[in-house]
């Protein structure tokens, strides 16, 4: 029998750690016919639970019946866990996931895996090992959220070093460390705080960024490369159909090719509350063009509905490193950029109740709608392909949005008026830190 059971004094658990209590183990063994035609044998003892044994010995007889298999496993297993690391994001992450997402796996390792335990060989890393790697992280004075996110990226490494059979188990799913309460998510932003933001931020640059973040609930890279090619004024609608890429290089004049959106394309209606927005932005970028022709300068058109005053793109790095700051000095609770999007998303669910409308005004799938919103339901059950959201509908949950942040405007003080936020400054790239936010 290939596996077999005993009892012993003191079990271990699943993560191999004893528990002074009797119990029954279970051992592998496999007899099998070596490629020479000599008889040999194969044992592993001490699985926890049965299901484990099985796995292991299922494993076990497909690598002994492919014996060039097992020493191509072994001398991978043998590599260091760092230069596994670097061929598995290049391979892997930098082909199947978002440039955004790639560049920050990649941050993610170099800066709190690798000097921890990258010089370990792979197949012979523990999870105490990596139990260790999270308290010397969080020493360092990084937040539990932090090193949550170091031990998701570590996780989903070592899963494919396991599917590749580099090694047996992923042991940065083994780990005992308690990372305690994640941190407190910045409640969205209520229509009156969004209203107070916008009159607040009018005649800045950022009016037209809070505009499309807090009335249309757009991502950041979609609102920067937002273009005027497709933006109709006259029937009042704009296409979100591409974004900024990610990683413009610094000094970048003319973008060439713009990025696919994240996730759906659509086309939404420009609302009362919004065109008087829109309007002021073409006409003010017409008189910087021709200002710019006026005063010999040049003025580089990319056509973009939010840039600088020469028309260079407008650096993704200062609308979330400078949103903060911003409210700080216009007096309002802190929160994201990002968070205008959700703020947008929870305000408009709770005025009109429509999931699957909201889901598509913010190019959300129906699962990333439930998470944004907080929501309990069983969305697997209704599929986006019985959702028939047309124009007119989008056009009325927006209606009722901008509508309510029209009726909740408080007329506008002329002595105690708050002094405008600076204009963006060049500021030098943001060192990576515990401090610093990691998206995914």
């Amino acid at each position: 029998m290939a596996i077999s059971s005993r009892q012993v004094q003191n079990k271990r658990d699943g993560n191999g750690v004893l528990t002074g209590r009797p119990g029954t183990v279970y051992d592998v063994n496999i007899k099998y016919k070596a490629p020479d035609g000599t008889k040999k044998s194969y044992a592993k003892k001490g699985f926890s639970t049965k299901k484990e044994a099985a796995q292991h010995e299922a494993e076990m007889k497909t690598k002994l019946q492919n014996p060039g298999q097992i020493a191509a496993v072994t001398n991978h297993g043998k590599q260091t866990v760092s230069h596994y690391l670097d061929d598995w994001v290049e391979s892997y992450a930098k082909v199947n996931l978002r440039p955004s997402t790639y560049h920050n796996y990649k941050r993610v390792i170099n800066t709190y895996i690798k000097p921890y335990i990258g010089g370990v060989a792979l197949n012979q890393l523990t999870s105490a090992m990596v139990d260790k790697m999270f308290q010397q992280i969080m020493e360092k004075g990084c937040k539990a959220s932090t090193t949550l996110i170091v031990k998701r990226v570590l996780s989903v490494a070592l899963n494919h070093a396991k599917k590749y059979r580099y090694i047996e188990n992923n042991v940065a799913q083994d780990t005992l460390t308690k990372f305690g309460k994640a941190d407190k998510t910045p409640d969205p932003y209520t229509l009156e705080q969004v209203n107070a933001l916008m009159q607040r931020v009018a005649g800045t640059p950022w009016e037209m960024p809070v505009v499309l973040g807090g009335l249309y609930g757009m991502r950041r890279s979609e609102i920067l490369g937002l273009r005027w090619q497709n933006v109709d004024l006259e029937n009042r609608t704009f296409d979100v159909v591409e974004q900024l890429p990610f990683k413009v290089p610094p000094g970048t004049k003319i973008i060439e090719e713009m990025a696919p959106p994240k996730s759906n394309s659509r086309t939404l209606p420009i609302t009362d509350l919004a065109l008087p927005f829109f309007l002021k932005q073409f006409a003010m970028q017409e008189e910087q063009r021709e200002q710019a022709a006026q005063e010999g300068k040049p003025y580089y058109d990319n056509d973009l509905v939010v840039a600088k005053p020469n028309g260079v793109p407008m650096p993704a790095s200062w609308i979330s490193g400078s949103f903060g700051k911003m409210l700080e000095d216009v007096g309002l609770p802190r929160i994201r950029f990002h968070d205008l999007r959700h703020s947008a998303a929870t305000n408009m669910h709770q005025l009109t109740g429509d999931f699957y409308t909201v889901g598509e005004i913010l190019g959300h799938t129906l699962a990333g709608i439930n998470a944004s919103l907080g929501l309990s339901m069983n969305y697997e059950a209704v599929t986006a392909r019985y959702v028939d959201v047309r124009f007119e509908r989008k056009k009325e949950v927006l209606e009722a949005y901008h509508g309510a942040l029209k009726e909740t405007a408080s007329p506008k003080r002329e002595a105690t008026a708050p002094k405008p936020p600076r204009a963006p400054q060049r500021k030098k790239p943001m060192k990576w830190s515990c401090n610093g936010t990691i998206f995914l």
